[in-house]
């Protein structure tokens, strides 16, 4: 007889049987969904200097601004009245709706009316709330990459399939008809379209906008179209709506904005969705189950802003046009970094492929997170690699952060960089 196997050793035994579904902590859902690599790049940044290290964080997507005063104020006000310290409608209050069919029309010139307007908590949930009313599971969304690290899980969430479509700095970061259509399928049901971007600040022309509408209307495809970055664009560059150059996309096309950017509120959290009536009515009918209203306090600001003195956009855009030129000056005196100028927004996207695989500071980073992870060790700098974006190879810096730091942070990157062998 032979002698018994010993534990581990010989042919495994079986796999043991999948968990049953009372024994899966976390759903399939949610589990896969992955973190915000923006936030986590901020978040780790702000730890860092509250151990006492001097780091400087490029990563997070917000003006380094106070909201303006008299929004503050209008706030401050509503906090005292009693009627908003009740449940309000969940579609928003509608002296805010109509104050952004108004900004819309003053903006961008495309009509609405209140019952094609749903104020949500900031632009985030707006995302989320029209792909999961447009999205049947299966139906496929094109996104023009580099993307904001959100969207693609918004997608999967709503059941949706991204299908990423590339373009690069010799194209400014601008995708054309010709790669969406090539990416179209039987399947595919809506175009997800950011300009100015999140994450390169590129700016598609006037010209280019309303190709790209005029062929996803002839192509019968619904367009998404995130316009929260359309006053933060620079010289004479222009950031049109795509249903303003296309009227007749407008029956299929969602426009999401918000107070966050333009207005430095991103705490605020106010941002809405303007669309066709019907799927307006069933996004409201989905955010009165998941939220109901946003914040009263909150929408009130956001009405202030809408409404109020505009002179504080113009000057924060001031701001950033000239840490714009700042940044992307001293990038560019880095060897291996190239680094198209943007155009609108408060990023910067360089390509970093050609510092990979040398070496640095004693390591050999051969991806842009390894090259990220090495930057915030050595300069203690914090950046968000292009994985986040789905184009490795970059890295994304904000420049919405003080003139000072902005220096100081870039000075170190050079020094780090620059020996770079």
């Amino acid at each position: 007889m032979s002698a018994p196997t010993a534990p581990g050793a010989g042919t495994p035994g079986p796999l043991p049987p999948p968990p049953s579904p009372a024994e899966r902590r976390v759903s399939r859902r949610v589990g896969a969904i992955a973190e915000s690599a923006t936030l986590a790049v901020d978040a780790r940044a702000k730890a860092l200097r509250a151990a006492g290290r001097p780091v400087i964080g490029f990563g997070a997507g917000e003006p380094d601004f106070p909201t303006p005063a008299h929004v503050v104020e209008a706030a401050v006000e509503a906090a005292r009245n009693p009627v908003h310290h009740r449940y309000s409608p969940a579609g928003g209050l509608p002296a805010l709706r109509e104050a952004i069919v108004a900004k819309t029309l003053r903006d961008s010139g495309v009509r609405a009316t209140p019952a094609d307007v749903l104020v949500t908590n900031g632009g985030k949930q707006a995302v989320y709330e029209a792909l999961a009313t447009m999205l049947d599971p299966g139906d496929e969304v094109l996104l023009p990459a580099p993307y904001w690290t959100t969207y693609p899980e918004a997608i999967r969430l709503a059941g949706g399939v991204p299908v990423p479509v590339a373009a690069d700095e010799q194209s400014g970061y601008l995708v054309s008809v010709r790669q969406l259509e090539a990416a179209r399928t039987a399947r595919t049901k809506v175009l997800l379209f950011c300009s100015p971007s999140n994450p390169t600040g590129a700016v598609h022309p006037p010209d280019q906008v309303e190709e790209i509408g005029r062929w996803a209307w002839e192509a019968g495809l619904w367009v998404l179209t995130d316009e929260i970055y359309e006053h933060l664009t620079y010289g004479d560059v222009q950031a049109p709506s795509m249903p303003a150059l296309v009227p007749e996309l407008q029956a299929r096309c969602v426009v999401v904005n918000g107070v966050a950017k333009t207005y430095a509120m991103t705490g605020w959290r106010v941002g809405w969705l303007l669309g066709p009536a019907d799927v307006v009515r069933a996004a409201t009918n989905l955010q009165s189950h998941a939220t109901s209203n946003v914040a009263n306090v909150s929408q009130v600001a956001a009405l202030a802003a809408l409404t109020g003195d505009q002179s504080s956009v113009a000057a924060m855009r001031a701001a950033f046009d000239r840490r714009r030129r700042t940044v992307v000056d001293m990038l560019r005196e880095i060897p291996g970094i190239a680094c198209p100028e943007p155009q609108g927004a408060f990023y910067v996207y360089p390509s970093v492929k050609a510092l990979l695989g040398r070496e640095i500071a004693g390591r050999t980073p051969t991806t842009s997170a390894e090259l990220a992870e090495l930057v915030l060790a050595e300069a203690e700098v914090a950046v968000v690699p292009g994985e986040a974006f789905g184009t490795p190879g970059y890295l994304r810096l904000s420049y919405a952060l003080g003139d000072d730091d902005l220096v100081e942070g870039v000075t170190r990157l050079q020094r780090l960089l620059g020996t770079a062998g």
